[in-house]
Formats: structure tokens, sequence, C-alpha cells
């Protein structure tokens, strides 16, 4: 793999910018045809077609199959969070609005900042970066808390809250094996491999258990999952690897403050979500400590942590 990075230029720009869109988007697609097909099998379904994708990628780009010879028990844990991840993200679904989910979730980077801090010696948190955890935190309590004394509160939306939160809990997990272990030293496409694998498997599962099988298969729901697999589960995945091999991952990752952002919109837009006072100002501190904990001086050049989705 290539290992030489470069600073953003105007394509690495359009592509973050044309990522964060379609991150940001991917509860709202999920929500709108949850009433036809259970959000947790529609992820197991695109993770499978994502799958086969990966595979065809990487047979024709002559990538080896044999995980069992590389850190095969870092790929299983890798694999086993990020399906864990989704399992929370859809049944959270289930309870709250997308446009909730979508900040909730994408507190990930703040538990990866905390995670790297301890174990990688180069990514160790400035004073200013945990001012930026502390204002996240401040804003995740405002959004939960402030819940509670809208007239218009709702436990099942509070408990899909958490489940967004604890998603997001595991995201950054995810990116702290797939940055600390011997993933980040084989090909981007192998680790996508173990990922939607597991999610696969475990959400199929999880969907039997749960009776959450049945599905009405209308054209709506093809479009979603056929979407969601191409569009998110594999190309995505390969550009946001393709990215992080030729720039900056510090850089890249100060874009990600963004995807919540078009999440809350695409919510509020295609879901007709309901917005409340406390919400608006927990998600904007949220934001900006995303954002802070994100910004490197432009002097740190740090190797390019690996990241799930």
């Amino acid at each position: 793999m290539n290992n030489t990075r470069q600073p953003l230029d105007a394509q690495a720009i359009s592509l973050m910018l044309l990522l964060c869109v379609l991150w940001g988007g991917q509860q709202s697609v999920i929500k709108y045809v949850a009433d036809d097909m259970s959000p947790i099998l529609q992820i197991s379904l695109r993770s499978a077609i994502g799958m086969v994708l990966i595979a065809a990628f990487m047979r024709y780009q002559m990538i080896s199959f044999a995980l069992h010879k590389g850190p095969w028990p870092a790929g299983l844990l890798a694999g086993m969070l990020f399906a864990v991840e989704f399992l929370f993200i859809g049944e959270g679904l289930r309870y709250t609005t997308a446009s909730h989910m979508a900040v909730f979730l994408y507190t990930a980077p703040i538990f990866t900042a905390l995670g790297l801090h301890w174990l990688v010696p180069e990514e160790r948190l400035s004073h200013l970066q945990w001012w930026g955890i502390v204002a996240c935190f401040v804003g995740i309590a405002m959004a939960f808390l402030g819940g509670i004394t809208q007239p218009s509160f709702s436990a099942d939306i509070l408990y899909g809250d958490f489940l967004g939160l604890i998603a997001g809990l595991l995201w950054g997990l995810t990116t702290v094996v797939l940055r600390y272990t011997g993933l980040n030293r084989i090909p981007a496409a192998q680790t996508t491999l173990y990922q939607l694998a597991m999610a696969f498997l475990v959400l199929l599962i999880a969907s039997a258990l749960t009776d959450q099988l049945a599905v009405n298969w209308t054209p709506a729901v093809i479009l979603a999952v056929g979407a969601q697999a191409i569009v998110i589960s594999f190309f995505t995945l390969l550009v946001w690897f393709w990215l992080l091999t030729h720039y900056y991952a510090s850089r890249l990752a100060s874009f990600t403050f963004l995807s919540p952002i078009f999440g809350v919109a695409f919510g509020v837009w295609f879901l007709d979500d309901p917005l409340d006072f406390s919400f608006v100002a927990g998600s904007v501190l949220v934001i900006a400590g995303i954002a802070v904990v994100n910004w490197r001086p432009s002097r740190l050049t740090t190797p390019a942590p690996k990241k799930g989705l």
C-alpha cells in the first residue's frame, strides 16, 4: 500500500463532502422504510450485498482472501464491534428519530480520541481538545436531559437516543482496534470484509431471534436496501479507505463533524423530525466538541488510522 500522504486538495475536499452527505442521510433512508423492513434486517442485507461487492473488488484487484494469515483475532474483534454497533443503530431507529440518531452516533470521534489518548503516544489530546471533550459531553447531557422537560417527552425516544450513543461508543472502539492492532497493516478491503461479514451474520441472527424477518417488498424497500448496499457498504467504505491511504487522517477527520449536521437536516426535511431547543443546543455543543477534538495543528502528520462505518 502507498504510505505517502499529502495535504488535502480539491479532490479530497470534494470527496469528503460527498461522504458526509451520504453518511448523514443513511439514517433517514433506513427510518423511511422501517415499517416495511426492520432496520436491523435492512443493515444485514445491505452488508451481505456489500460483502459480495467487496469480494468482487478484491478478486479484481488480486487482493488475498486468506484472512487467516493476517491478524484474524483483531479482525474478528473489529467485525464484532462493527456488527453490534449497527445492531444498536437498527434497534435505536425503531424508537428515536433519524436526526437524533445522527447526532448521538457521530459522537464516535470523541470515544476514539479518548481511547487513542491512552494507547498511542502521538495521539495524546491537547488542552484545547480536552475542552472539546467537555463541550461534547455537556451537549450530550443537554440533548438527553433537556428532552425530559419537554411536553412531548417520550421514554421511547430517550431509549433510542441511548442506543445511538452506545453505537457511537462502539464505533469509536472499532476505530481504536483498527488503529492500534495489525489491521492497520493489511489492505483496507480485507478489513472491510471482516466487518461486513460479521454484520451480515450477527444482524441476521438478531432479526430471527427478535422476530423481525417479515418484509413487505415495496419498490421503496428494494431501492433503499440496494442504495445502502452499493453506496454505503461498498462505495463510501472504499472511498474512505482510499482517502486514508493518500491524505492525512487528522485533516480528513476534521470534516466528519459535518455528517450529523447533514443527518439532522435530512431527518427534518425528509421525515419531518421535530426539533426542540434543548436538542438543538445540545447538538451544537456536540458538533463543536467533535470539531475541536478532530482539529490538529498543520505541523502534525500522524499516520492515518483506519476507521469502520
